[in-house]
C-alpha cells in the first residue's frame, strides 16, 4: 500500500502560496510596520516563532501517525477523503475554515521586544490556520500518514520557510504597503484552484493505488 509523501519542494513551495491568501498578505506589512518600530530584529523573532509554531504541528501529527499505525489502511481512506476535500474546497473557494485573522493579529501584536516577537510568531501559525487550512491540512495529513517524527517536523519547518522568507521580504521593504499587496492577493483565486485541481488529482492517485490498482 503506497504512502502520500511531500516532498521538501513541495513544502517550500506550498509555505509561499499560503502567504498569497488575502487574509494574510495584505496584512504584512501592517503587523512588521508596528513591529520594527520596537526594533529592528523583531521581524526575525516573528518569523522564527511561526516557524517554531508550524514545526510542531508536523511534531504531534507524525505523532498521531504513529500511534495508529496498526490502522494504516483506515487512515489512507481518511486521508484520501481529507486531500479530496480540501482540493474541492479549493477549487470552489469553499470557505470551510472562518477565517477570524484581522482581529487576532492587532491583539497579538502588544507584545513587547524579541520575545513578544516569538510569542506573536508562534500565535500566528495557530491564528493563520483558517487562512491557510486546506495547503496546511493536506501537508500534515501526509505527514501523519507517513508516521515519522523526524520527516514531519522537516517538511514542516520547510514549509513555514516558505512562508516566512516572503513575509521577511516584506517586512525589510520600506515601499511595500498593504494596498499594493492586496492587489497581489487577488490573484490567490486563481493560485487556490490551480492548486485545489493538484489536490484533487493526489487524492484520486491514491484512491487508485491504495485500492483500486487491485481490482485490475
Amino acid at each position: 500500500m503506497d504512502l502520500p509523501t511531500v516532498t521538501p519542494i513541495a513544502a517550500f513551495i506550498a509555505g509561499i502560496v499560503s502567504v498569497a491568501s488575502p487574509c494574510v498578505l495584505p496584512l504584512i506589512p501592517a503587523i512588521f510596520a508596528y513591529s520594527t518600530e520596537k526594533g529592528k530584529l523583531r521581524p526575525i523573532a516573528i518569523v522564527l516563532g511561526l516557524s517554531i509554531s508550524f514545526t510542531l504541528m508536523g511534531i504531534v501529527t507524525s505523532a498521531f501517525g504513529s500511534t495508529f499505525r496498526a490502522y494504516l489502511g483506515y487512515l489512507n481512506i481518511i486521508a484520501e477523503i481529507f486531500i479530496i476535500g480540501f482540493g474541492v474546497a479549493m477549487l470552489f473557494e469553499l470557505n470551510i475554515f472562518n477565517a477570524f485573522g484581522r482581529l487576532s493579529f492587532l491583539r497579538a501584536n502588544n507584545e513587547e521586544g524579541l520575545l513578544g516577537g516569538l510569542l506573536l510568531g508562534m500565535s500566528l501559525g495557530v491564528i493563520w490556520i483558517p487562512c491557510v487550512g486546506p495547503i496546511l491540512g493536506t501537508i500534515l495529513t501526509m505527514v501523519a500518514m507517513a508516521a515519522d517524527i523526524t520527516y514531519g517536523a522537516m517538511m514542516l519547518f520547510i514549509y513555514s520557510l516558505g512562508f516566512a522568507i516572503p513575509m521577511l521580504i516584506i517586512a525589510y521593504s520600506a515601499n511595500v504597503s498593504s494596498a499594493k499587496l492586496g492587489g497581489i492577493a487577488k490573484y490567490d483565486v486563481i493560485i487556490k484552484r490551480a492548486a485545489g485541481v493538484v489536490l484533487i488529482g493526489v487524492g484520486l492517485w491514491m484512491v487508485y493505488t491504495n485500492h483500486l490498482v487491485r481490482m485490475f
